[in-house]
């Protein structure tokens, strides 16, 4: 149901508002068929970015989403689109890749679909001229990539994994996805350092090989941006009241060492203080967790209002586990950020999953699919704000670009509440919603339907009902074993009186490792239920 007797546009940004208001009848008439907008309204200008543009499933929906919610409301043709399909890459012998990233760092605000890095078998199937790799490490390269923000997706009124935000800072350089290799046999590797400014060469490592099979690898971590970095973590930490920790190896491998003594140099000179002040650290100490206890600590600190920092590797492995918790690789965010020469920061933004193929082939068959798009939403949100960000940063004394990133940023919070209050109100896709949820063309019908309403000023006067907890037997790939299961309930159902006590539930956590500990720390998001115990605080806490 919506309000029914209200006058719309009195209180929107400018570039929404009609030039005449409408009667009841009139505005059942616009926003009851697609695309569900009014007549004679200036569509906003959206300020320059680039859109690369994926395959597969992903990029099904987000046409679909870009013809449905962005293009009846935004102008978009001051955005440069850029097609990374293999077959696109396959063409122009990868120049499109090249010349998004030239794009990218020009405009500094992207938005990127999820893209596929072909398979042996691909490039058979596809008839591609070679398997064109990852893009990512152009990207990187070319955004003089810092870090790769990566937090946990929440929508109010709906329970996933963490309570409270977490977010994960994975150094955008470096480490083994860079390194050079060869297969060799017994003999010598010395590895050797040559300094440009011509001084004597300097040996890094000489070792001798006695097996008959080995892998010499070499790989380097860059550490200048690392206190670039730092800033970006500890500033929104600061800002959203949580707790943040650096994860390294360093007990082990001393060469991450400056690493953690550069995150703590830049905390205690800049943020120590604040974060005293603001109560989230209390004492002032910046904890050091060991990877192994880190591992261990995301499972147990299920409350969330927590941060972590990484290298590159461990920041991988560490947010796939973080989007396991908290529910899948959907929910949680992924942002490149980078940094132009003259300053001026390069966002990008995508979501951190596939491009679906199991949908997509589906699809093809002509069969039903539903296609959840939260992660490529939040991801094309956060491009669209940063672009507005960036035309009043080069535009400070325009008023006309003032008004345009407010009716960005206005329009893309409506659409964020569109979009979240489709699924409270149990109109998600399947994995939310189970079975009765909607197909993917018609979720994005019915959120194109309300967010036109929204935009209109016409709210649903039904509020969602209570906290709505998806079940994760609803996600395709739930796959649990129930006959392992009940084996395992059965060991620990001692009495065998098909009931588990508090006593059996203890031990059952305590084998799985995952048992609630006592709270030492006394730290925001360690409750003292899920602190590290004394013996890991010992072992996986250095300040």
């Amino acid at each position: 149901m919506l309000h029914s007797q209200r006058r719309i546009f009195q209180r929107l940004p400018t570039g929404f508002r009609a030039k005449s208001t409408y009667d009841r009848a009139d505005l059942m008439k616009y926003l009851t068929t697609p695309p569900y907008t009014l007549p004679n309204r200036q569509k906003i200008a959206a300020p320059p970015m680039v859109y690369i543009s994926g395959e597969e499933m992903t990029r099904y929906t987000m046409s679909l989403i870009l013809e449905q919610w962005i293009k009846p409301h935004f102008d978009i043709s001051a955005w440069e689109f850029y097609d990374l399909s293999c077959k696109a890459r396959d063409d122009t012998n990868d120049k499109v890749l090249h010349d998004s990233v030239d794009a990218g760092k020009r405009i500094c605000s992207i938005f990127k679909e999820p893209t596929v890095t072909p398979t042996a078998q691909q490039v058979k199937s596809m008839g591609l001229k070679k398997g064109w790799g990852s893009p990512n490490g152009a990207m990187r390269r070319g955004w003089n990539g810092i870090t790769i923000s990566r937090d946990t997706i929440h929508i109010e009124g709906v329970k996933l994994g963490f309570e409270r935000p977490v977010f994960f800072e994975r150094h955008a350089v470096g480490g083994e996805y860079g390194a050079g290799w060869k297969s060799v046999g017994k003999g010598r590797v010395v590895t050797t350092f040559f300094p440009d400014d011509g001084s004597s060469p300097s040996f890094c490592d000489d070792r001798v090989l006695k097996d008959d099979e080995n892998v010499v690898v070499t790989y380097h971590n860059p550490l200048d941006n690392v206190a670039d970095l730092a800033h970006h973590f500890f500033k929104r930490c600061l800002d959203a009241n949580i707790v943040p920790y650096v994860v390294t190896k360093k007990t082990v491998f001393k060469w991450q060492e400056p690493f953690w003594a550069t995150m703590k140099r830049v905390f205690d000179e800049h943020y120590r203080e604040s974060f005293v002040k603001a109560g989230i650290i209390p004492d002032g100490k910046l904890v050091h967790l060991i990877s192994d206890a880190a591992t261990m600590q995301i499972i147990r600190w299920t409350k969330g209002g927590f941060g972590m920092a990484a290298h590159n590797y461990d920041g991988d492995m560490l947010t796939d586990e973080i989007a396991q918790v908290h529910r899948s690789p959907g929910f949680i965010t992924s942002n490149l950020i980078g940094k132009r020469e003259d300053g001026i920061m390069i966002k990008e933004y995508e979501a951190s999953h596939g491009t679906v193929a199991d949908l997509w082939e589906a699809h093809l068959l002509g069969k039903e699919t539903s296609m959840n798009p939260l992660g490529m939403m939040e991801a094309l949100m956060g491009a669209m704000n940063h672009s507005a960000d960036l035309l009043v940063q080069q535009n400070p004394n325009s008023a006309e670009a003032k008004s345009t990133a407010k009716a960005t940023r206005e329009f893309t919070e409506l659409m964020r509440k569109a979009l979240h209050n489709t699924f409270r109100y149990g109109q998600g896709t399947r994995d939310m919603a189970g079975p009765e949820g909607l197909t993917t063309e018609k979720f994005i019908d019915k959120v194109a339907w309300r967010l036109g309403r929204y935009i209109a000023e016409l709210y649903d006067d039904v509020k969602p009902g209570d906290i709505m907890i998806p079940a994760r037997s609803h996600r395709r790939n739930y796959n649990v074993d129930k006959s392992a299961l009940r084996a395992l309930f059965n060991d620990f159902d001692t009495n065998k009186d098909g009931a588990i006590t508090v006593e059996e539930l203890e031990a059952l956590l305590v084998k799985l490792g995952v048992a609630p500990l006592v709270d030492v720390t006394k730290r925001g998001s360690a409750s003292n239920d899920r602190a590290p115990s004394v013996e890991q605080a010992k072992a996986a806490t250095e300040v």
